[in-house]
């Protein structure tokens, strides 16, 4: 049994389908303070800062993990979108483009600890603007890095991919499951 410190559907639906027991509680960091010149610095300084609050929260009788993703394309971070024009500004960043989503991932037992920044890199092609407008208007986008789901709406439009999917929906499993007490 592990605790998952987040409050990610799609996190726990990875961690369910590849059969790990898990709790999950989320935990409060503001990643607004963070000052991050890159995309892989951001992720990264967001995850120490989750784990030292979630570990000073809930503490390490259960194995910890944490993770934070950010999606990029043209060098720009795309954080959560904070409204649907935010949204539409996001996923229009990454129509037609190359787009890398990254996630960084903590996990700390009694035993092992690991700590992995794991990058996706996808080309879309163009988005189809009555499909746009659809998603937009579901508001599945809400709370998803970049607005993406790689599961969902982009999956008709992934022309290329190089790395693990999972690590596209926030962990990845290829080399987390390994280190699982």
């Amino acid at each position: 049994m592990i605790l998952l410190a987040s409050n990610s559907q799609t996190r726990a639906a990875l961690l369910e389908g590849a059969g790990v027991p898990f709790l999950q509680k989320g935990c409060d960091f503001d990643e607004e303070q963070i000052k991050a010149d890159s995309p892989k610095n951001f992720v990264y300084q967001a995850v120490l800062g989750k784990f030292a609050v979630c570990e000073k929260e809930f503490g390490l009788s259960l194995p910890l993990l944490v993770a934070d993703t950010v999606v990029t394309a043209g060098g720009e971070i795309l954080r959560k979108a904070k409204d649907k024009e935010d949204a539409r500004r996001i996923l229009e960043a990454q129509s037609g483009k190359k787009v890398s989503i990254i996630t960084c991932m903590k996990y700390v037992s009694t035993t092992k600890m690991l700590l992995d920044i794991s990058a996706t890199e996808y080309l879309f092609k163009p988005f189809d603007e009555k499909e746009l407008e659809r998603y937009l208007d579901s508001g599945e986008w809400q709370g998803k890095a970049g607005a993406c789901m790689v599961e969902g709406f982009c999956r008709p439009y992934i022309d290329e991919v190089y790395g693990h999917e999972s690590t596209a929906m926030g962990l990845c499993l290829e080399k987390l499951l390994p280190f699982l007490d």
